[in-house]
């Protein structure tokens, strides 16, 4: 049910006498509240993935809480969950990045399909590209399921086409 409809039907309630004007405001008020984080979550990482899109190859990294819990979903030689940001850097972001460290062209997310909020969940759809060292080129689509807390990442879930990364992960060392 959409927020316009709870609006509707907590002030059709109210007039109809089911419920008290406190309680209409209070629905009032969290809907108001809900819709803020969503519309600030939402662009938090519409920001983050114009930047790094852009060039800035730091944006990701700043979007990630200390504690965050990244599991990448599958079976790729990646999969797995990693539990702060230090262990994220060290056994995926870092080797995945070094593995474009002397492209011209290093990977960034090409096209932003959607970026789609609820609340502290964020949905984020992007392709993303680049050459990697040996000059070959890599594509892989993304949708990352992330949950967020003052404007951070806390947990996320990424699914990707592992036999594209998989062969990427194999062919070039970082």
């Amino acid at each position: 049910m959409n927020q316009r409809m709870i609006c509707l039907l907590a002030a059709a309630t109210f007039f109809m006498g089911g419920a008290s004007a406190s309680v209409v405001a209070d629905t009032f008020t969290q809907i108001t509240e809900q819709h803020t984080m969503t519309a600030s979550n939402k662009a938090v990482v519409e920001t983050t993935l114009d930047a790094w899109m852009s060039g800035d190859a730091g944006a990701l990294a700043a979007l990630l809480s200390d504690d965050i819990e990244w599991t990448i979903a599958g079976r790729s030689l990646a999969a797995g969950t990693t539990h702060g940001r230090a262990e994220l850097m060290t056994k995926i972001l870092a080797p995945f990045g070094a593995r474009f460290a002397h492209s011209a062209d290093p990977f960034r997310p090409r096209r932003i399909n959607g970026v789609y909020a609820d609340g502290d969940t964020v949905v984020a759809w992007f392709d993303g590209a680049g050459v990697a060292n040996d000059g070959k080129p890599y594509a892989n689509s993304y949708v990352w399921l992330l949950s967020m807390q003052h404007g951070k990442v806390v947990r996320a879930t990424a699914f990707f086409d592992s036999i594209a990364f998989d062969d990427l992960w194999r062919r070039v060392r970082p």
